[in-house]
């Protein structure tokens, strides 16, 4: 079997470890949205992923039938942009199994996220340590041409390519070679009560931290406590003035243009709760109506394994074939 490629389709990855945030929308959904016109696209909430540290099962279960309903609320068009839940496309677990053949135990152990978790002691799971080829095997299966990417992801793309090319090197033409991509419209939102850290959808206190369906007064409260600094001037400094400049890049980001003056931290206070609001309010309205109709998200997600099935088993054949295994 031929590797014949002929779109260039992205994949967006979502794990369900919490709910998502601010940071989410301006530096993934939205870009993700905006590119769905151009190009096949893949929104995977990557529900396997979240197995690899203590969970309860029915939380992974809600969060993921949440985020789904998010990302169409948030404006992915599930007519041009596939929403997968990666368990309920079993090959992606086939292909993780037939990558892991071509891994070295010291490539999966050098990945930040297993020596971070890992050296803080107590129990670590196995999957811990391999699921950056699971990760690998997600881009792979679909024949993806662009990741869009930050930072602290790139590491796991490195592999992605690694593995493909190790991989095709040795056994034949099968797997498209990924690369990274950073849509201009991304942005990096940082925690409102530490701006050195990132968004994250979990946390012990998440008290900087906005959710996209979080109610008007937890929004103005979040913002209102966001730590800024004693200058006294509002000017994007990242390194004199992480905070404030964390707060110009949430404006900037929800309203689509740079802010103006704003001559006190009380003003972009403000101004940034009325930008955010405006933003988060309709998707709060569109999640309420999806939620309420929980039959039709579960349609979205079963025709979005039904459209990338075709494709995913193609993958598995040639990476089955390529690497000695009967058809």
């Amino acid at each position: 079997m031929t590797l014949t490629v002929t779109r260039t389709r992205r994949l967006s990855g979502f794990k369900p470890t919490g709910h998502l945030h601010l940071g989410n929308l301006l530096g993934a959904l939205r870009p993700m949205a905006a590119a769905q016109h151009d190009h096949d696209s893949i929104a995977l909430i990557a529900d396997l992923h979240a197995l690899t540290v203590e969970h309860d099962p029915q939380t992974v279960r809600a969060l993921t039938r949440e985020q789904a309903t998010v990302m169409l609320a948030a404006g992915v068009d599930p007519a041009r942009t596939a929403i997968v839940v990666q368990s309920q496309v079993p090959e992606h677990t086939e292909l993780h199994y037939l990558l892991e053949c071509a891994t070295g135990h010291g490539e999966a152990a050098r990945m930040i996220q297993f020596k971070e978790k890992s050296a803080g002691g107590g129990p670590v799971r196995l999957s811990l340590l391999t699921y950056p080829v699971l990760m690998a095997a997600d881009i792979l299966l679909h024949d993806i041409r662009e990741v869009p990417v930050g930072d602290d992801q790139r590491q796991h793309l490195e592999l992605a390519r690694t593995l493909a090319l190790r991989f095709n090197a040795r056994y034949g033409e099968t797997f498209v070679v990924p690369e990274a991509v950073r849509p201009e419209s991304a942005a990096r939102i940082m925690d409102l009560a530490d701006p050195h850290a990132k968004m994250g959808k979990s946390g012990a206190a998440g008290a900087g931290r906005i959710g996209l369906l979080d109610p008007p007064e937890l929004v103005r409260r979040t913002i209102a406590r966001a730590v800024t600094d004693t200058a006294g001037v509002v000017r994007h400094d990242p390194d004199a003035q992480p905070g404030v400049t964390n707060l110009l890049e949430i404006l900037a980001g929800c309203t689509g243009t740079p802010p103006g003056p704003l001559g006190s931290y009380a003003a972009l206070k403000r101004e940034v709760t009325d930008a955010v609001e405006a933003a988060l309010a309709p998707i709060r309205a569109r999640h309420a109506e999806l939620a309420a109709d929980p039959g039709y998200v579960a349609e979205v997600l079963a025709d979005g394994a039904a459209r990338v099935r075709d494709t995913a088993r193609a993958t598995v054949r040639r990476a089955r074939e390529a690497i000695g295994l009967l058809g």
